[in-house]
């Protein structure tokens, strides 16, 4: 495979691609070629959209992360090499996934506004988060059962964060301790907190990620009940028993670390009876920074400020949590307002580009996180896969940043979007 494809070659890259995935044992399991083409499982995330033609000419199989042009070849490639029941868990939303799918048009809803004759050659990336410089304002998602993609699992994810000089949320659902995490990231991570539904367990759990120097905590608030997901039950394998080798308690079960040593006898590893007095408690005592994850409206976000909160993740868990939201760029101008510059807000769902980084960045996020396309080039290449996919996003947001005019990460405002659809 070539470094470069030129617009002339896409119909051929298409055509072997087709013809890899004819070949494939899972493409057989999904009905023949013709069924997985219709089905949810194959690019989830251009489904409904006027773009699918192009992207379905332009996803390319690659045996080598360098060969990957776009996160996109990565979600081809791990779409190989994923146990079928893995990938559809990963790739469904909830419901009819329309959350899921908004959280992908909404940028799709933005254009640029670039400002020219700006000397492009000074462009600078960099950025300071909670006193930490980081190479780019693009951080990890925290996914859970990253060992489902690949054994190089979330230490891989840590090595290649710290490698491109990006942060790294780890999941609470985390497959790995977070000793050993901890250990190949060679720093702390930031941590995302399920909280369970005792506080004597909330506060073991705290204390260990205290024990291994965490400084940022993201209490989840945005899927406390659970999800239904239609996706995920359609195109799982009728036979479950793949997945007895990850799974000890049956497919629906797996091993969660970070419990380990805590009676979690007759608890819920998430707590739906979470309220404010309990985001109070665990501001008493946690003394690190602390954020919400799920936050997506005005009203919330003031009352983050008013129970002492130190940054907000507007998220709706990759489309997993309530369906029919809105998608999250679209979220994130109100929540930005109604904190003015008192705390940093961050962002996720649905960045594939450093394009969509760019424009979450322009309406007022401090930096943007991945989730999926992380999971993609974990599952494509594993640890080099990872460090492919923030290489490709990096590189991407320099280049928007020369053309627009903008040669600081603080120069981006609202001046450099637009939108004929919804205001911002």
């Amino acid at each position: 495979m070539t470094d470069k494809i030129s617009p002339a070659d896409f119909p051929n890259a298409r055509r072997e691609f087709l013809k890899y995935l004819a070949a494939s044992p899972y493409i057989a399991s999904a009905g023949g070629m013709a069924a997985f083409l219709g089905n949810d499982v194959l690019g989830q995330d251009i489904k409904s959209s006027s773009f699918a033609s192009i992207m379905r000419d332009r996803m390319s199989v690659v045996e080598n992360p360098k060969d990957a042009l776009t996160v996109f070849d990565m979600e081809a490639t791990a779409r190989t090499k994923v146990q079928q029941g893995h990938w559809a868990y990963m790739s469904s939303g909830t419901d009819d996934d329309a959350t899921l799918f908004a959280n992908r048009e909404g940028f799709r809803q933005l254009q640029l506004r670039p400002r020219r004759l700006r000397d492009a050659t000074k462009v600078d990336m960099r950025v300071e988060l909670f006193g930490t410089n980081y190479n780019a304002p693009i951080f990890t998602c925290p996914t859970g059962g990253q060992g489902s993609m690949h054994p190089d699992a979330e230490p891989g994810v840590a090595r290649a964060a710290r490698a491109r000089g990006a942060p790294q949320m780890l999941s609470t659902s985390t497959g790995i301790s977070i000793e050993e995490v901890t250990k190949a990231a060679g720093r702390p991570v930031w941590q995302q907190f399920y909280a369970p539904n005792s506080w004597d367990a909330s506060v073991a759990m705290m204390k260990r990620f205290q024990a291994n120097g965490v400084t940022v905590l993201a209490l989840t608030c945005d899927n406390t009940t659970g999800r239904f997901s239609e996706t995920y039950f359609r195109n799982r394998p009728k036979d479950m028993k793949q997945c007895e080798a990850c799974h000890k308690d049956g497919p629906e079960a797996r091993h969660r670390p970070m419990q380990d040593g805590i009676d979690f006898k007759g608890l819920r590893s998430s707590d739906p009876a979470m309220d404010w007095k309990f985001v109070a408690r665990v501001r008493d005592y946690w003394k690190g920074k602390f954020l919400l994850k799920g936050i997506d409206t005005h009203e919330d976000a003031k009352l983050c400020l008013e129970y002492g909160l130190d940054g907000i993740l507007v998220s709706n868990h990759g489309g997993r949590s309530t369906e029919t939201g809105r998608g999250t760029i679209e979220a994130l101008p109100e929540v930005v307002a109604a904190v003015g510059k008192k705390i940093p807000v961050f962002l996720d769902g649905g960045v594939r580009r450093g394009t969509d980084v760019f424009k979450a960045l322009a309406l007022g996020a401090t930096a943007v996180g991945i989730g999926r396309p992380m999971l993609w080039g974990l599952g494509a290449f594993g640890e080099a896969g990872v460090n492919r996919v923030l290489e490709i996003l990096q590189g991407e947001l320099k280049l928007v940043m020369g053309n627009c005019g903008t040669q600081k990460v603080a120069d981006i405002n609202s001046d450099y979007v637009t939108s004929r659809n919804w205001k911002s």
